[in-house]
Protein backbone atom coordinates (compact mmCIF):
# COMPACT_ATOMS: atom_id res chain seq x y z
CA UNK A 1 0.00 0.00 0.00
CA UNK A 2 1.31 3.68 -0.70
CA UNK A 3 0.65 5.73 1.66
CA UNK A 4 -0.33 9.21 0.23
CA UNK A 5 -2.89 7.54 -1.95
CA UNK A 6 -4.31 6.07 1.58
CA UNK A 7 -4.09 9.57 3.12
CA UNK A 8 -5.62 11.33 0.10
CA UNK A 9 -8.62 8.85 -0.11
CA UNK A 10 -9.02 9.83 3.61
CA UNK A 11 -8.93 13.04 3.00
CA UNK A 12 -11.29 13.19 -0.07
CA UNK A 13 -13.76 10.76 2.10
CA UNK A 14 -13.93 13.18 5.18
CA UNK A 15 -14.40 16.09 2.26
CA UNK A 16 -11.51 18.07 2.90
CA UNK A 17 -9.31 20.88 1.48
CA UNK A 18 -5.31 20.25 1.45
CA UNK A 19 -5.52 23.57 3.23
CA UNK A 20 -7.83 21.98 5.70
CA UNK A 21 -5.09 19.33 6.42
CA UNK A 22 -2.49 22.60 6.33
CA UNK A 23 -3.85 24.40 8.72
CA UNK A 24 -5.02 21.58 11.67
CA UNK A 25 -0.92 19.84 11.17
CA UNK A 26 0.95 23.11 10.43
CA UNK A 27 2.32 21.63 7.27
CA UNK A 28 2.15 23.51 3.97
CA UNK A 29 -0.04 22.46 1.66
CA UNK A 30 2.68 21.76 -1.20
CA UNK A 31 4.15 19.07 1.47
CA UNK A 32 0.74 17.56 1.77
CA UNK A 33 0.72 17.06 -2.25
CA UNK A 34 4.47 15.74 -2.61
CA UNK A 35 3.42 13.06 0.05
CA UNK A 36 -0.19 12.30 -1.44
CA UNK A 37 1.71 11.75 -5.27
CA UNK A 38 4.07 9.39 -3.35
CA UNK A 39 6.90 12.34 -3.65
CA UNK A 40 7.89 12.17 0.08
CA UNK A 41 7.59 9.90 2.67
CA UNK A 42 6.53 11.16 5.37
CA UNK A 43 8.21 10.66 9.14
CA UNK A 44 6.36 8.83 11.79
CA UNK A 45 5.37 12.23 13.42
CA UNK A 46 4.02 13.63 10.36
CA UNK A 47 1.86 10.71 10.25
CA UNK A 48 1.00 11.29 13.72
CA UNK A 49 -0.07 14.94 12.97
CA UNK A 50 -1.74 13.87 9.80
CA UNK A 51 -3.88 11.17 11.16
CA UNK A 52 -4.57 13.87 14.58
CA UNK A 53 -5.73 16.53 11.76
CA UNK A 54 -7.88 13.22 9.91
CA UNK A 55 -9.45 12.64 13.37
CA UNK A 56 -8.44 9.09 13.34
CA UNK A 57 -6.07 6.15 14.92
CA UNK A 58 -2.82 6.21 13.52
CA UNK A 59 -3.30 2.16 12.84
CA UNK A 60 -6.16 3.29 10.17
CA UNK A 61 -4.16 4.68 8.09
CA UNK A 62 -2.02 1.83 7.35
CA UNK A 63 -5.19 -0.91 8.21
CA UNK A 64 -8.52 -0.30 6.47
CA UNK A 65 -10.52 -2.53 9.15
CA UNK A 66 -13.16 -1.36 11.63
CA UNK A 67 -11.34 -2.73 14.84
CA UNK A 68 -7.74 -2.42 15.31
CA UNK A 69 -5.64 -5.17 13.63
CA UNK A 70 -5.13 -8.63 16.49
CA UNK A 71 -1.70 -7.96 18.72
CA UNK A 72 0.92 -10.91 18.03
CA UNK A 73 1.61 -13.10 20.92
CA UNK A 74 4.65 -11.61 21.96
CA UNK A 75 5.30 -13.41 25.59
CA UNK A 76 7.32 -16.16 24.47
CA UNK A 77 10.66 -15.38 24.96
CA UNK A 78 13.74 -17.74 24.14
CA UNK A 79 15.82 -19.65 26.07
CA UNK A 80 19.88 -18.78 25.89
CA UNK A 81 20.16 -22.38 24.68
CA UNK A 82 17.79 -21.13 21.66
CA UNK A 83 19.30 -18.13 21.13
CA UNK A 84 22.54 -19.81 20.63
CA UNK A 85 20.86 -22.57 18.07
CA UNK A 86 19.55 -19.84 16.15
CA UNK A 87 22.86 -18.06 15.98
CA UNK A 88 24.84 -21.58 14.59
CA UNK A 89 21.97 -22.16 12.07
CA UNK A 90 22.48 -18.43 10.89
CA UNK A 91 25.99 -19.26 10.60
CA UNK A 92 25.81 -22.20 8.68
CA UNK A 93 22.58 -20.23 6.40
CA UNK A 94 25.70 -17.85 5.83
CA UNK A 95 27.40 -20.48 4.69
CA UNK A 96 25.49 -22.46 2.33
CA UNK A 97 24.47 -19.02 0.79
CA UNK A 98 28.09 -18.88 0.38
CA UNK A 99 28.79 -22.13 -1.23
CA UNK A 100 25.71 -21.61 -3.16
CA UNK A 101 26.94 -18.56 -5.09
CA UNK A 102 30.78 -19.94 -4.99
CA UNK A 103 28.85 -23.09 -7.35
CA UNK A 104 26.92 -20.32 -9.78
CA UNK A 105 31.00 -19.70 -10.78
CA UNK A 106 32.09 -23.34 -11.69
CA UNK A 107 31.51 -25.48 -14.75
CA UNK A 108 30.14 -28.48 -14.39
CA UNK A 109 32.51 -30.79 -14.54
CA UNK A 110 33.92 -29.14 -11.79
CA UNK A 111 30.42 -29.33 -9.79
CA UNK A 112 30.56 -33.16 -10.11
CA UNK A 113 34.17 -33.51 -8.78
CA UNK A 114 33.03 -31.43 -6.11
CA UNK A 115 29.98 -33.51 -5.13
CA UNK A 116 32.38 -36.53 -5.74
CA UNK A 117 34.84 -35.27 -3.23
CA UNK A 118 32.18 -34.42 -0.83
CA UNK A 119 30.71 -37.77 -0.64
CA UNK A 120 33.73 -39.17 -0.19
CA UNK A 121 34.65 -37.55 2.78
CA UNK A 122 30.93 -37.59 4.19
CA UNK A 123 31.33 -41.53 3.50
CA UNK A 124 34.09 -41.81 6.16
Amino acid sequence: MIIGTRLKKIREERNLSQGDIEKRTGLLRCYISRVENGHTVPSLETLERLSAALELPLYQLFYEGEEPPPLPNLSKRQTTEELVLDAEQEKELRFYEKVKRLLTRIDDKDRQLLLYMAQKLASR
